[in-house]
């Protein structure tokens, strides 16, 4: 008797609650650790082990994939740059390829601020300007994402790129929340689609980093220093912590 049949012969004979016992047993012992054998220790807890983006226990999680790819990209990062709230990437990876750095602010009383806008709305940001934007989690705070992405497309210079990152697998952002919002969470395949409507295909490159482990700990708030690089380094398609894109306006 082939697999088939014998499949077809076990639906006639055994009842429905026996078969799904069955397929459940055989689940759980091909699992390793066993079926209710699992050892949550300090992660057992409905509550985070440490709370909110406020001073952590070290530096957080998503904050290694974002800065390795800053890094990779540094070559990016000269001429006249924009970077939004402060310019510490600006200065740690842009170095003296930078020639002016531009902080882009919508509250009117940010004291780093060189420019106050809102990046959604464009008013007050010179166009063709700028020959990168370093976008380090901004567009889970705004709500028109697609507008924002018109600006970006507007005030970059032609050959100019942007750098973004984006949260994937994250908590809620409290603080941000109370002041302007937390809208979004991206997908690596949501965010190419989005710059892909104003960019052209070929000018965007996409990538996503993470595995359950750097998301457990993400989300616990723990720091990258209690994970090996092994851990963090780990590629999971599936837990995708951090989304990371590149897209250069076409030389005119």
């Amino acid at each position: 008797m082939n697999r088939s049949a014998l499949k077809e012969f076990v639906k006639r004979v055994l009842p429905a609650p026996l078969r799904r016992w069955m397929r459940q047993t055989y689940v759980r012992a091909s699992e390793r650790p066993p079926y209710k054998m699992v050892r949550f220790g300090s992660l057992r807890r409905v509550t985070p082990i440490h709370e909110g983006f406020s001073i952590g226990r070290g530096d957080y999680v998503d904050r290694y994939y974002i800065e390795r790819y800053l890094e990779q990209n540094a070559g990016c990062i000269r001429g006249r740059v924009l970077e939004l709230a402060e310019n510490e990437y600006t200065v740690r990876f842009g170095e003296d390829r930078v020639t002016r750095s531009d902080v882009l602010d919508v509250r009117p009383n940010h004291p780093l601020a060189t420019i106050i806008a809102d990046l959604a709305v464009g008013d007050g940001i010179p166009a063709n300007a700028f020959d990168c934007v370093i976008l380090t989690q901004v567009l889970n705070f705004i709500y028109d994402v697609k507008a924002a992405i018109r600006t970006i497309y507007c005030i970059l210079k032609p050959g100019g790129c942007v750098l973004v990152s984006v949260a994937g697998i994250s908590q809620m952002a409290r603080e941000e929340m109370n002041y302007c919002g937390d809208y979004w969470r991206f997908t690596s395949l949501s965010l190419r689609r989005l710059f892909e409507e104003v960019f052209p295909a070929e000018n965007v490159s996409v990538e996503s980093h993470g595995n359950v482990l750097s998301a457990i700990a993400f989300l616990h708030g723990l720091a990258l220093e209690e994970l090996r690089k092994d851990e963090l380094d780990y590629h999971d398609q599936n837990f995708e912590v951090s989304v990371l894109l590149k897209a250069v306006k076409p030389l005119e």
